[in-house]
């Protein structure tokens, strides 16, 4: 995501000053903008608790989070499924408790609910694809091409919904006449 939204930032007239490793970089163009690389977790809860304006994250972040922020536009960078996948032979039965592994259970939880399945969540930290068959029956994760799923035997059994890196500010932020309108111009500018 960093090297897209970079990307983005140089087509829009933007640049950022730091070296691969920078969590600070100045944004030239608008410096009075602070900014800081984070992982897009970190960035979406904090825009949820005001202590951010405004970030670039997935949408699958604030939909795992269920975070109430101002979606300011969709990039369309970073596109993604997220989905429930399985080995071949797994089936969905009622009556089968099955083991559930991602590293976003939330969204988990909602789709086995909704299809009425009787789980066990299984807590993924990242390679969800090698957890079945051993480890976990179902896996709820992102994917872009499907290619690592199938390199690991496994099927899409369902698309729960889809992300893509967008431009997410805070509500406090928006409400804010000269931060909505730094916001608006940064929004502009992308």
């Amino acid at each position: 995501m960093q090297s897209e939204v970079g990307r983005l930032l140089v087509d829009a007239g933007l640049e950022l000053s730091a070296t691969d490793r920078g969590y600070r970089p100045r944004l030239i163009g608008l410096e009075r903008i602070e900014t800081k690389r984070l992982k897009p977790q970190a960035i979406v809860s904090m825009l949820a608790s005001g202590s951010r304006d405004l970030g670039f994250a997935g949408a699958d972040w604030v939909e795992e989070l269920e975070l109430d922020l101002v979606e300011i536009l969709d990039t369309g960078l970073d596109r993604v499924r997220i989905v429930a996948a399985a080995p071949e032979g797994v089936r969905l039965d009622a009556g089968r408790t099955l083991r559930i592994a991602s590293e976003m259970p939330r969204i988990a939880a909602r789709w086995a609910a909704a299809r009425g399945i009787d789980w066990t969540p299984v807590r993924s930290w990242g390679a969800t694809e090698v957890l079945p068959p051993e480890d976990a029956d179902v896996i709820v994760d992102v994917v872009q091409s499907g290619a690592t799923l199938a390199a690991n035997g496994l099927r899409i059994l369902d698309e729960i919904s889809t992300s893509s890196t967008r431009l997410f500010a805070s509500r406090e932020a928006m409400v804010c006449p000269d931060r909505r309108a730094e916001i608006e111009r940064l929004a502009a500018l992308v």
